[in-house]
């Protein structure tokens, strides 16, 4: 196995870590403090061509795979941006995936140039308050009503809904009592969010403040069938086909976190002097910051492996799982070691440590927890019975 990067990874790698130095630590810490969009940044990415990596050529994107589209989002959480950063420009990246899979070429011709040149942002809108990892306890509810479908229910969670113009909206067509699987009777739409019939709300958080995550109230919004993604009742299919990809640039996101948090504590340990001496040369600051770079680099090996695999059409739901299992632990692993080798001042917004720690936790509960993923692995991996 050749664990050398391409020259055109490389070069994606380079650029885009040199365009994130336009946006230093101190710009982060303002937008995350003050919980603001950061439109410029987005701006800037868009410009480069590096929203539309991962999607169709003949639809404006560049037409690369999860591999490239890791690197990007990778770089862009290890320049210290983190998950404000990457959020911002992750579900224009990958969130239209089932709409490049399964919608209708008239839908992809309308939509997909738009977010691919980012000049449409969307978002994503799966969990509700009575349902988070067993989506299909869902209730939003659309009703067929002549050409369209009334939607009407509650979404949380639902990260850039102030941004976005559209929403991929999972949504039940068919009660969960009327279907011979759980599964069935669920439909995926491209809905409108701004219109009066949707009422936004941001959800108070511990962090990633400048990518505003909101419950979302349907109240009988009209979606044209037009914008309906592939057919009636194949919607939590459809949702299957991208969780490994998801899975995989979240790993990636985790582990360029741990990468800031680390580059920032080794700094510290080698200016920080205390008892005449580097705190760097003391075992117990040294040792967890070893740890965390080893622990980070067997998590990018992991998911590299999985990027490569999907990239070539191979089974990955295995890796893709572990990989973001991993990836987590040893993101947050690094935060939280940059923390305690900055001692007080670790809790200091100026060092921004603990910015980081705040973000990294997150990858341990979304979009799947780590637990979730245990059972995926004791059940389709060891074969264990299922615990649920």
């Amino acid at each position: 196995m050749d664990f050398e990067e391409s020259d055109e990874q490389r070069l994606i790698r380079q650029s885009v870590a040199k365009l994130c130095r336009e946006f230093p630590d101190d710009y982060w810490e303002q937008h995350d403090r003050e919980g603001v969009f950061p439109d410029d940044f987005f701006n800037r990415m868009a410009a480069a061509g590096w929203i539309g990596v991962a999607m169709p050529e003949r639809y404006g994107g560049a037409g690369k795979g999860i591999q490239e589209a890791a690197i990007i989002l990778e770089e862009v959480a290890a320049s210290g941006a983190a998950m404000n950063g990457a959020t911002a420009i992750h579900l224009s990246i990958f969130g239209m995936h089932p709409v490049v899979k399964h919608g209708s070429e008239a839908m992809r011709e309308k939509y997909l140039p738009l977010v691919a040149s980012g000049e449409m942002h969307v978002a994503f809108g799966v969990t509700e308050p009575d349902a988070g990892s067993d989506t299909t306890a869902i209730k939003t509810f659309a009703r067929r009503e002549g050409d369209h479908y009334l939607v009407r229910g509650r979404k949380v969670w639902t990260s850039k809904a102030m941004e976005s113009e559209r929403v991929l909206l999972l949504v039940r067509t068919t009660p969960r009592a009327e279907v011979k699987r759980k599964t069935d009777g669920m439909t995926l739409l491209l809905a409108e969010l701004k219109k009066p019939e949707v009422s936004i709300s941001p959800i108070p958080k511990l962090g990633r403040n400048a990518v505003r995550t909101c419950e979302v109230v349907y109240d009988d919004l009209r979606v044209d069938f037009a914008d309906r993604v592939g057919e009636e009742g194949e919607g939590f299919r459809y949702l299957l086909d991208g969780l490994n990809a998801e899975r995989i640039l979240i790993a990636a996101e985790a582990i360029g976190i741990g990468r800031a948090a680390l580059r920032r504590a080794v700094r510290y340990a080698n200016e920080r002097v205390v008892f005449d001496r580097p705190i760097g040369k003391n075992q117990g600051i040294a040792f967890p910051l070893a740890e965390a770079r080893i622990k980070l680099d067997a998590a990018d090996l992991l998911t590299k492996k999985a990027a490569w695999l999907l990239d070539n059409d191979k089974p990955c739901g295995a890796e893709a799982n572990m990989a973001k299992w991993l990836a987590a632990e040893a993101g947050f692993f690094a935060a939280d070691a940059a923390i305690q080798t900055h001692g007080g001042y670790g809790y200091a917004r100026e060092y921004h440590v603990e910015r980081y720690w705040r973000e990294a936790r997150l990858m341990k509960l979304a979009p799947i927890s780590q637990e979730m993923i245990l059972n995926f692995v004791s059940e389709h991996v060891l074969e264990l019975p299922r615990s649920y």
